[in-house]
């Protein structure tokens, strides 16, 4: 996997551009430390065209915006990413791992009953037939009929699916890991891989177990995210 080129763009004044620098060259530099980090600044509207300015900041991941797309020209005065300034983090690191296009995934979170099963389900249904997507736990348990459920409103099957430990997949076939847990210790993989974390509360926690939209909120935000990885 090559490492990719990630750039910068922010205009001449920005007063955030070190803290969006360095914000990027840092996560960047947890999951490719070799990967070049450039910084472009844009001097002006003309400036801003000719380089398909996407709004300050832009930040850019092979030629590509982080989700995915490419030659996004828009006012130098809109913010991409919202009312925040800076990208959220998974999706500056979802662009990376896109660009990187790891031919294996392990989603992880204790239980493998919820999170870690809905993100094996919805990636198998995004990502390219060559990519090899699994999932599994510290502590396994049944797959939650609410997790099963939520997701056959969207047309992804995962009746058959249970829950892996984590000790029972071979280190060398995962090149990317991503671990789920928001409130409880992560499962620590050992093997040599990529890895990030996107935290996001367990749905199947005691306080709101059997709540269908708790499930959907998960689903939901995970094929957001999963939509950016695999588009």
């Amino acid at each position: 996997m090559n490492a990719p080129k990630i750039e910068i763009l922010t205009m001449e004044d920005c007063p955030r551009t070190a803290e969006t620098i360095a914000f990027v060259r840092s996560v960047a530099a947890e999951l490719v430390p070799e990967s070049p980090v450039t910084h472009t600044a844009v001097k002006d509207e003309g400036h801003a065209r000719r380089l398909t300015f996407s709004g300050y900041p832009t930040v850019r991941v092979n030629g590509a915006c982080l989700d995915g797309r490419r030659d996004h020209d828009a006012p130098p005065t809109r913010k991409p990413y919202g009312d925040v300034t800076l990208p959220p983090r998974w999706l500056l690191e979802a662009a990376i791992l896109r660009a990187l296009a790891p031919r294996s995934y392990l989603f992880l979170c204790v239980a493998n009953s919820a999170r870690s099963q809905m993100a094996e389900g919805i990636a198998r249904s995004l990502a390219p037939a060559d990519v090899t997507v699994a999932s599994a736990g510290s502590e396994p348990a049944g797959v939650r009929p609410e997790a099963v459920q939520v997701l056959a409103e969207i047309g992804i099957d995962i009746a058959s699916h249970h829950a892996k430990s984590v000790d029972d997949i071979p280190p060398a076939g995962v090149e990317a890991v991503i671990t789920l847990c928001a409130e409880e210790v992560c499962p620590t993989w050992l093997g040599n891989a990529h890895r990030v974390h996107w935290g996001l509360p367990d749905p199947a926690a005691a306080d709101s177990a059997g709540d269908l939209d708790a499930f959907r909120a998960t689903r939901d935000e995970l094929k957001r995210r999963l939509t950016v990885l695999f588009p």
